[in-house]
């Protein structure tokens, strides 16, 4: 399984990265998807998904993080040849996620108008919501499944079955979606709660191939009487290690419940606006994000293996891309953004509200895009509390205070500048912090044993230079 540390770092990386980019296109099909077929509905329908989208994020990156910090042992433990504790880290990770989810959804449901009135949904838009997040709520053990077990498989060097995966469900997602909410040839019309339904059904289709391919073909999913001996000690190093990635993209949600609330200060079609160019600005990550969802597990069995020179070398190479990929897009972006904003509405100021969006924010992706290398790298590298500082930075002393201040005093325009100067910022900062422990790491012999983390340690904490 300890296949990222032998072949060379820019084929490592093509070989990793390519089979997940129609896995991570297929993703984030799934929002695009619900987005435009939502859109069709109207108006309202619209602005009620915007306002499902930080909530969904929320719960999706508090499991991404537990899932993150899964991986990145798993990773190591391969690394470092010790297979026993791989399989021991899925079998618990994948009990701790289920246990997690269920309590989440639970809550979830029952909080449903408290939540969606703070956020400052409206008597005509509460409805809508209400009548989506039920069904999602209640298959919410599905998404969570799924984000956890991709970053397994590219773990054990498996990136063509997880993009395989990942595309199933978008693949699901897209047929089902105008089936459930338009009804066609008789069928009854669900309208926004299609859309849930065909997400959950797509997701819950994925997660079984995905409990197959952890059980019988990577034999790293392990159910037999006693499988889950040591859980509570497997479950305190996941916990301790996925803490600061939890909070760190709790962040995220946290800033998009933020900015919905900024932008229905400006009417609900400013809202709506705000949603469609979110989910069109992750499609746009889709190629970006194929190699980001590859770096944790290269750099965490690069760390293992104490190959600091292949890190280092990684680090170059997916900088110098996100520079050169976030800039093309951010041109192509201003561009089409008339054309791209109608396509999603006909109403005048959602378009005139989307295009300022497309035409001012994309021009930081690149170093946004660097940002986020540099968090999943740190990650990697043991260092999970680097990266929760990097987002505490963009998000509470930059983001929110920027955005707010430019819509104060200079309406949508003035926000949409704000966001493009934080991003400029953090992925400065970004590159900075991941030179600064490579530095640290400098001194690293590779033909020296590594020193691993085992549940049997007195001390389970990982001695590391500083």
């Amino acid at each position: 399984m300890s296949v990222l540390v032998q072949q060379n770092v820019p084929q490592t990386l093509v070989r990793m990265a390519l089979p997940m980019l129609a896995g991570t296109f297929a993703m984030n099909a799934y929002n695009l998807a619900d987005a435009w077929f939502v859109s069709r509905l109207g108006t309202q329908p619209l602005a009620a998904m915007a306002f499902t989208f930080p909530v969904i994020a929320l719960l999706t990156f508090v499991a991404g993080g537990i899932g993150t910090g899964i991986t990145t042992l798993v990773s190591h433990a391969i690394g470092r040849h010790d297979y026993e504790d791989a399989s021991r880290l899925v079998t618990h990770g994948i009990t701790l996620t289920v246990a997690f989810t269920t309590t989440a959804s639970i809550v979830g449901y029952l909080s449903i108008d408290a939540v969606f009135g703070w956020l400052g949904a409206d008597a005509q838009t509460l409805p809508l919501i209400r009548a989506f997040m039920r069904i999602w709520y209640l298959g919410a053990l599905t998404m969570s499944l799924p984000m956890m077990g991709n970053g397994i498989l590219i773990s054990a060097g498996d990136s063509r079955n997880a993009s395989r995966l990942m595309i199933l469900g978008a693949v699901l997602n897209i047929v089902l979606n105008p089936i459930l909410i338009f009804g066609p040839g008789g069928l009854p019309a669900l309208g926004i709660r299609g859309s849930a339904l065909a997400t959950v059904i797509s997701q819950t289709i994925a997660m079984s191939w995905l409990l197959y391919l952890l059980s019988r073909r990577q034999r790293l999913l392990v159910i037999r009487r006693g499988g889950l001996r040591g859980f509570p000690a497997t479950v305190r190093r996941i916990i301790r290690f996925a803490i600061p990635c939890v909070l760190s993209m709790i962040l995220m949600p946290i800033s998009v419940s933020v900015l919905t609330w900024i932008l229905s200060g400006f009417g609900a079609e400013a809202v709506a606006a705000g949603g469609a160019a979110a989910r069109l600005e992750m499609f746009a990550f889709v190629v970006p994000m194929a190699l980001g969802m590859s770096l944790t597990p290269f750099v965490s069995q690069n760390f293992g293996a104490r190959r600091v020179d292949r890190i280092r070398e990684a680090k170059n190479l997916a900088a110098a891309f996100a520079l050169l990929y976030g800039g093309t897009v951010a041109v192509l972006f201003f561009l089409a953004a008339p054309w791209l904003a109608s396509c999603f509405s006909s109403d005048p100021k959602v378009v005139q509200v989307m295009t300022a969006y497309l035409r001012i924010i994309p021009f930081g992706y690149g170093m946004m895009e660097v940002h986020r290398y540099s968090g999943f790298m740190l990650t990697g590298m043991y260092k999970p509390s680097w990266g929760m500082a990097l987002n505490v930075i963009r998000v509470v002393v930059l983001l929110i205070p920027l955005s707010w201040t430019g819509a104060h005093f200079f309406g949508l325009w003035g926000m949409f500048t704000g966001r493009l100067v934080t991003d400029l910022t953090v992925g400065t900062l970004g590159l900075v912090w991941v030179s600064l422990r490579l530095r640290g790491m400098a001194s690293w012999n590779p033909l020296l044993p590594s020193q691993s983390e085992t549940p049997g340690n007195k001390d389970e904490s990982l001695p590391i230079p500083a």
